[in-house]
């Protein structure tokens, strides 16, 4: 391999780069890892063709580099895409577009699912996920609402709960995704609030700002996910959970409980305690009640094991558990948990191990999969 002839290519190769658009430093760059790269594998297996070769190589990590500055540029103007406290200043047509989404023709998921597709921009699989439903019935159901409005005219707009519910649906996927999704789900719930007086629209804005209050404490410098008992709460927005709890406290004075200012009523409790240590798992378990009385839904009653866990202990958590369906998302997670509290060091390492494997997203499953890894480092 003659190094030699490496280096005497580096101005023609380098002029190649430049004359297809790298500016010259970028391209210096690019030029010197190529010649890294041929001077550890030429040795082995030269090319026919060196200046092809590394024209070909530097162009390569030219594109990659330029490509990684952008998705770096792009973090970092989502985090200034903060949504800002009070009232919305700009109004536009979105919110309208929720709403005649929200056809009276169509069932109100059906009207959800277009919305969600059509205006929110999530794909079939994340609103499949949201429903709990498979992606090929999810598929069916806003093929068959398409059909159902494609003859209507759209001078009836929906109603307000069903507007809520893909609020709600598209603020969860950016909140678990994008922060840009959750933000604009916050904009225009500021707008519903500020157009129409309804205790649970207050109850969503309120929920959205208490968990968006959070955000910054999710995830740890590698991107890895945070738990709720584990985040900095030094890093949680103050300002957000006091505009959140305000808009609560005012919602529930009116006694018309919705479900979302029960959801929010518990995000409250968890942003109130100074410490993990000292969240009112009692309040929460009673909240849980309240939200279990007014959805009936298994994800309430998933949610409400964990807090009777840490409220009464984990064998009371299990308890509540196992009259559950196992097939419902997270579920093993929850029972790895709770038994690990309980101290069943195994069997939680095995179902941390096989929640990993249902995980809906790759950070979950990054997640529970380190849990898998510590329990088991526990037990060698």
């Amino acid at each position: 391999m003659n190094e030699a002839l490496i280096r005497s290519l580096t101005p023609s190769v380098l002029g190649v780069l430049v004359r297809r658009g790298a500016d010259f430093a970028a391209g210096e760059d690019a030029v010197q890892d190529a010649l890294i790269e041929a001077v550890r594998v030429w040795s082995a297996d030269p090319p026919r063709d060196p200046k092809g070769w590394l024209v070909t190589v530097a162009w390569r990590r030219f594109l990659d580099a330029t490509r990684a500055d952008a998705a770096r540029r792009r973090r970092e103007d989502l985090v200034d895409e903060e949504p800002p406290p009070g009232p919305t200043p700009a109004v536009d047509d979105t919110l309208q577009l929720y709403f005649l989404c929200a056809h009276p023709s169509l069932t109100p998921s059906s009207a959800v699912a277009l919305t969600l597709r059509a205006v929110g921009g999530l794909t079939t699989r994340q609103i499949a996920q949201a429903y709990l439903v498979p992606e090929a019935t999810m598929a069916q159901r806003i093929s068959r609402a398409k059909r159902t409005v494609s003859g209507v005219r759209f001078d009836q707009p929906g109603d307000v709960a069903t507007v809520l519910r893909v609020l709600y649906l598209v603020f969860n996927e950016g909140y678990f995704g994008d922060v840009d999704l959750a933000a604009e789900a916050i904009r225009l719930t500021r707008q519903l609030a500020a157009a129409i007086d309804h205790p649970e629209v207050a109850g969503l804005l309120a929920l959205m700002l208490l968990h968006h209050a959070r955000r910054a404490a999710r995830r740890a410098p590698d991107g890895s996910l945070v738990p709720l008992a584990a985040q900095d709460r030094g890093r949680w927005d103050t300002a957000l959970i006091a505009e959140g709890v305000g808009i609560l406290q005012a919602a529930l004075a009116r006694d018309r409980l919705g479900e979302f200012q029960a959801q929010a009523a518990v995000a409250a409790l968890h942003a109130d305690a100074p410490t993990a240590e000292e969240t009112d798992w009692v309040q929460i378990v009673e909240w849980y009640d309240e939200l279990a009385r007014l959805t009936d839904s298994p994800i309430v009653r998933l949610n409400r094991a964990v807090a009777v866990g840490e409220a009464d202990g984990p064998r009371a958590g299990l308890a509540a558990l196992a009259a559950l369906d196992d097939a419902l998302p997270r579920y093993t997670a929850v029972a790895a948990y709770l038994h690990e509290r309980d101290g069943s060091v195994a069997k939680a390492a095995r179902l941390y191990a096989e929640a990993a494997q249902k995980a809906a997203n790759l950070a979950e499953r990054d997640h529970l999969t380190r849990q898998a890894a510590r329990l088991n480092a526990l037990r060698s």
